[in-house]
């Protein structure tokens, strides 16, 4: 809605972005042993966790199969990234990103226990974007996505046949080298995630005090409170009193706390009132 604060944190979808890149070129460009001992230790296969590799859960995503494979990942994950980061606070985006891509590599693992066409070495980003595709088709399901950049559909379409189409292609001999079921896998996170977060956070916070307790004691940080301001009552429309405030006004004293409170909280904190005050913005913003 405005232009970026000097000296805001950087977008964690560009931070993956650049690393993808990064790793792409460190692939490529050292050479066949370079390009043998990535894709040994860094690509995921059924044959690397048996052997205890079980960071290529995680390290498989930043790695790609060839140059149309990494572009294609690319364009995907800036247009749903930077959607929900908005949407959902940078922290809990990066969960929903690579946990989808943790769940979609795991069910292709299993995959690969019955048939060896889906036991690996696979790479790529799409299962942590097809979690990213699936929240945002639960959040805003009236949007339009436009398959292949040319074919309109409503976003609340995309999640049941984005499946629908993975488990059509797990279930039919395929010579694609498509991972459906990483596909699949990253679908279904991310539909549970959006759906059953208030299960799955304190889980993930059970986890991280476990890791801290075991890591000992550390010097204690300093606790820093953040209080929102509170606005004016919102009940229905817009009142007339709300209405007469300047733009630059209503962004800076109205909007900028809720913003800051979805990247801190995500948009699932919100309260009914601060959820009517986005959308008087949204709908002031269309007027302009």
């Amino acid at each position: 809605m405005r232009d970026e604060e000097p000296g805001r944190a950087w977008s964690p979808t560009i931070v993956i972005l650049v690393i993808n890149v990064v790793v792409f070129l460190l692939e490529t460009s050292g050479g066949a042993r370079a390009h043998q001992l990535f894709r040994e230790y860094g690509a995921v296969s059924l044959e690397g966790i048996k052997h205890g590799y079980v960071w290529q859960l995680l390290t498989y995503q930043f790695m790609h199969g060839g140059w149309m494979h990494l572009i294609l990942n690319s364009v995907g994950l800036f247009l749903f990234g930077r959607h929900m980061e908005m949407m959902l606070g940078q922290r809990t985006f990066l969960k929903l990103y690579l946990l989808s891509g943790i769940a979609g590599g795991v069910l292709q693992l299993l995959l690969g226990i019955i048939s060896p066409r889906f036991a690996g070495p696979m790479v790529g980003a799409s299962a942590g974007i097809c979690g990213l595709v699936a929240a945002f088709s639960l959040l805003s399901p009236d949007s339009t996505i436009y398959i292949s950049f040319i074919l309109p559909l409503r976003a609340k379409y995309v999640l049941p046949l984005t499946i629908i189409f993975s488990l059509v292609m797990i279930l039919t001999p395929s010579t694609d080298g498509v991972a459906h079921g990483a596909h699949l896998g990253g679908t279904l996170f991310g539909y549970a995630y959006l759906r059953w977060s208030m299960i799955f956070d304190p889980l993930f916070s059970w986890f991280a005090g476990l890791w801290e307790r075991m890591r000992g004691p550390r010097a204690s940080r300093p606790i820093i409170k953040v209080r929102f301001p509170k606005g004016g009552s919102w009940q229905g429309e817009e009142p007339d009193t709300a209405k007469n405030i300047a733009p630059i006004d209503f962004i800076t004293k109205e909007v900028d706390p809720i913003l800051e409170k979805i990247s801190a909280h995500g948009i699932q904190s919100l309260t009914d009132r601060e959820r009517k005050i986005l959308e008087a913005a949204r709908t002031r913003m269309e007027k302009r």
